[in-house]
């Protein structure tokens, strides 16, 4: 038996020997690698270099409602030339700069004359002695071209001798910028918003909906094994969703242009133009000018410095009186036919006067509530507002809230009305004698115009107020992943009767009253005038006035509603003779359109501009034109630019005529036009 244990314990001690030797070899030679042949295996770990890298996500565009694309994200590029090798092997880096420097100077005139071609602007000398100054610096970072370069120019100048090799061996390295660009300029650009230089939403749609166009980034490893750069993927970058906003481009266009045309012809400041759909919200125009004075030219310009149509908060004037009249109308303090007197345009309120804006020839006299808006009587409104009131001010007030009227919209943008209700307590210098005449004309208050025509548009919707609505839907790859529903604000902003006696005066005030020049021979409009004198260092004294008009069209079943307002110094100020005309060119050429789409015939659009942005499948052969003709524009652009064209678009839709024909040969580089057209 002890003889056994004796083998046993011999063969045990053999094996940790074994052990022994063997784990005093490992750190042998771990040691040796570590400290005799460090420098060897250093170089080596030097051509396995690893980093990680952020991949941007595309930034989704913003499509106007009838198609347009109206901001979107290019890709453009900085044409960066490394002439100098860097290579740990001193060996390799010789052989590579040596190969490198003769391309140079050999093809230094073809790739002059193929810059030349895609950038004409620079002739081929500029070219050929930018490109061999860089080189005779031993730049690493050279801009061959001034300017940014397009994705079609960048492909065409990757094709160039030299270029067109790997960034490691031949040195050309672009730098991919992605930019937000704006087809359509400055049209509707306070209402779209845009992004500060590092890239972050700060304004308009851009900034309500940032969440849903950014996108999420992804993140890369890139490794350089030996001479050679493998990229792989930890997490794909996932693309913003587009936005297909309610702005209509030829109705914004319209707004524009009307409005620009009628500040330069009064000498206005400021012009405001909202143009809202009745059963929707939809915000099918918005414009706020504003002039400028051009330092170069002398000459005065209009453009959107900031979004006074929901931002800006005015004493909205007369078109304020309709609130206040359907207030007593409703409260039963009055009805169409009660009879005001005005005098002789001036009435004493509580010891300060108030003035009807005839006043000089002798006022209007005795007059009916519906005349009382026809000729916009700051008297007879004072009058009948305080008498009903006076002693209680808050049930006035408290009327306006009910109406809708300064009370928020609950908008993703834009500023909140101010309407206060006074204290019940009486506490002083929240409420005055005066305060109540002032405010029920239009004064003492502050609301934003998008505010004012809200309230106007629940008129014209039968008394339901909707709240503004500036996007319709969301979309990714060109489907519709989410609609935004249309929102009631108040499902009736007053009663039957009392809805029936307004829209029944509005309608007057432009047929017989001081709107007539908002009129239309087509069709009939309604809508109130406004004109107030707007406070400078708190005081009233510098003949600076907001004129405005606020309506709807066509009166029987409106469609539209509107808003038309122009700040401008000196007299004559009149809100029905200088916002009416605009009001109604607008509303005539609107109503001309005839044209009412739903938001997903705009899925399909000029959404993805090039080749990097498109994500289609489409096999095409480089230089053969491919048959798009069915395809909407987005999958179109794609194949085409794939194919080596230059797009143009007419029209949105789908494409039914391309004036290349599908199958012609050798078409790489050329122009190709596409008609398209919305299914019907």
């Amino acid at each position: 038996m002890a003889s056994k244990n004796n083998k046993a314990i011999k063969r045990f001690r053999l094996i940790l020997i074994g052990i022994s030797l063997m784990g005093l070899y490992i750190l042998g030679t771990a040691l040796n690698t570590m400290l005799l042949h460090a420098d060897y295996w250093r170089q080596v770990s030097q051509r396995f270099v690893s980093d990680s890298l952020s991949v941007d996500a595309m930034r989704g565009n913003i499509l106007s409602a009838d198609g347009k694309v109206m901001v979107a994200s290019l890709p453009k590029y900085r044409l960066f030339m490394d002439f100098r090798v860097i290579d740990k092997d001193s060996v390799a880096r010789v052989k590579a700069q040596a190969w490198r420097d003769s391309m140079v100077l050999c093809k230094a005139d073809s790739i002059a004359e193929g810059l030349a071609r895609i950038f004409p602007d620079r002739s081929k000398q500029w070219f050929k002695d930018r490109f061999l100054e860089g080189h005779r610096r031993g730049s690493h970072a050279w801009n061959l071209y001034p300017r940014l370069a397009s994705y079609i120019q960048y492909k065409q100048v990757k094709e160039l001798p030299l270029l067109r090799e790997s960034a490691l061996k031949g040195g050309f390295n672009p730098e991919r910028i992605m930019l937000r660009v704006k087809p359509y300029g400055s049209l509707a650009s306070r209402t779209l918003g845009d992004l500060a230089e590092d890239g972050t939403a700060k304004s308009g749609l851009e900034w309500c909906y940032d969440t849903i166009m950014r996108g999420k980034d992804g993140i890369k490893h890139r490794s350089r094994v030996y001479d050679r750069t493998v990229s792989y993927y930890d997490r794909l970058p996932v693309n913003g969703h587009d936005l297909v906003c309610t702005i209509d481009a030829t109705m914004q266009d319209i707004a524009e242009k009307a409005i620009v045309n009628k500040l330069k012809e009064v000498g206005g400041e400021k012009g405001v133009v909202i143009l809202m759909e009745v059963k929707t919200g939809d915000i099918k125009a918005m414009v706020s000018m504003t002039r400028y004075k051009n330092d170069a030219t002398g000459e005065y310009e209009f453009y959107e410095a900031q979004n006074d149509a929901i931002n800006a908060l005015w004493e909205p004037g007369s078109t304020f009186k309709t609130g206040s009249i359907m207030v007593a109308l409703e409260d039963g303090k009055i009805t169409p036919e009660t009879r005001v007197e005005t005098g002789s345009g001036i009435y004493m309120m509580h010891g300060r006067p108030m003035k009807d804006h005839n006043w000089r020839k002798g006022g209007y006299g005795e007059l009916t509530v519906t005349q009382v808006l026809e000729y916009s009587s700051n008297v007879g409104v004072s009058r009948l507002i305080d008498e009903a009131y006076h002693d209680h001010p808050e049930q006035y007030v408290q009327g306006l809230y009910n109406l809708g009227v300064g009370i928020p919209l609950g908008m993703p943008m834009g500023a909140n009305p101010r309407v206060r209700m006074p204290n019940t307590d009486k506490i002083k210098g929240n409420w005055s004698k005066t305060a109540l005449a002032w405010m029920s004309i239009g004064y003492e208050t502050q609301i934003p115009p998008i505010s004012t025509v809200t309230f106007y548009n629940a008129i014209a919707n039968n008394g339901r107020m909707v709240r503004p609505r500036f996007v319709k839907a969301e979309m990714e790859n060109g489907q519709v992943v989410r609609e935004f529903p249309v929102e009631v604000i108040k499902e009736r902003i007053c009663s039957p009767h009392t809805l029936r006696d307004i829209r029944t005066i509005l309608e007057k005030v432009v047929s017989e009253g001081l709107g007539k020049k908002a009129g239309n021979k087509r069709f009939k409009v309604s809508g109130k005038t406004g004109t107030a004198q707007v406070a400078k260092n708190g005081s009233y004294a510098s003949r600076s006035y907001m004129v405005s008009f606020c309506g709807y069209f066509p009166s029987d079943d409106p469609k539209y509603s509107c808003i038309v307002c122009i700040r401008k110094d000196g007299l004559p100020a009149s809100g029905g003779g200088q916002c009416g005309p605009v009001f109604s060119e607008i509303s005539q050429l609107v109503m001309n359109q005839g044209v009412y789409r739903d938001p997903r015939e705009a899925a399909d659009s000029t959404s993805v501009f090039t080749a990097s942005m498109a994500k289609t499948k489409t096999e095409v052969t480089e230089g053969v034109v491919p048959d798009v003709t069915g395809m909407g524009a987005r999958d179109a652009i794609s194949a085409l630019q794939r194919a080596g064209l230059k797009v143009k678009l007419q029209g949105t839709g789908l494409v039914v005529e391309q004036s290349i024909p599908a199958g012609t040969e050798k078409a790489k580089g050329r122009t190709i036009t596409l008609k398209l057209k919305v299914k019907s």
